[in-house]
């Protein structure tokens, strides 16, 4: 799932996925963070869900996926589009 909120010139982004789907680390990974599967790993929340949130531009678009354990990449179903990535447009 994803969460946007405006603020003054930028888009704060969160990138939401269930607590145990698919299990293990978890890390959103895209064109914002240059494929660094480091810089934005999925935190656990108290409703039971993991995220990550991260601030771009406004305005702009972004390619994205989810990095899982054991190399599993994944995109989320809820982007704007998908052209062998996810893309959210801010």
């Amino acid at each position: 799932m994803l969460e946007r909120k405006r603020l003054k010139g930028r888009t704060q982004v969160t990138f939401i996925l269930p607590a145990d789907a698919p299990q293990g680390p978890v890390s959103v990974v895209g064109d914002f963070n240059h494929w660094n599967p480091a810089a934005h790993p999925l935190e656990p929340r108290s409703d039971g869900t993991r995220a990550a949130e991260v601030s771009l531009p406004a305005h702009s678009s972004h390619s994205f996926r989810y990095l899982a354990a054991g190399d599993y990449w994944f995109d989320d179903e809820q982007a704007d589009h998908h052209d062998g990535n996810s893309r959210i447009h801010t």
